[in-house]
């Protein structure tokens, strides 16, 4: 997994970050589509609504976030994200974009730790 970087989508792409992909299922405020520098967004690997919204409120809470995110990876449409994801992956570097300002504690770093751990 060292092909995948983690990267605040804020913050000004790279030459080295290879396919910058946005792993959030809202899109960022305050980015234009058109300047954003994002190669594809991967919706269905992003948390639901509801699993984002109960950690929003609680960030405390992050391995319970990371338990109910695990369990929605397994989920088909989010299987089929991250069989495209793995598949981008093959090709090269990729780095997976969030807009969270907690650089330690969002879903990016929640689906790297589940892809090192062997899932998906």
């Amino acid at each position: 997994m060292s092909r995948i970087a983690l990267k605040r989508v804020y913050d000004a792409p790279a030459a080295d970050d290879g396919m910058r992909i946005l792993v959030d299922r809202l899109w960022p405020r305050g980015i234009a589509k058109d300047e954003a520098k994002i190669d594809l967004w991967l919706k269905d690997i992003a948390p639901s609504h509801a699993v984002r919204k109960r950690f929003h409120g609680k960030p405390e809470d992050w391995d319970a976030f990371r338990a109910a995110y695990a369990a929605e990876l397994e989920t088909a449409a989010a299987q089929a994200a991250v069989k495209e994801l793995r598949a981008h992956l093959r090709k090269g570097k990729v780095t997976l974009l969030y807009a969270a300002r907690n650089e330690e504690r969002n879903n990016a770093v929640a689906l790297l730790h589940w892809l090192k751990n062997g899932r998906g």
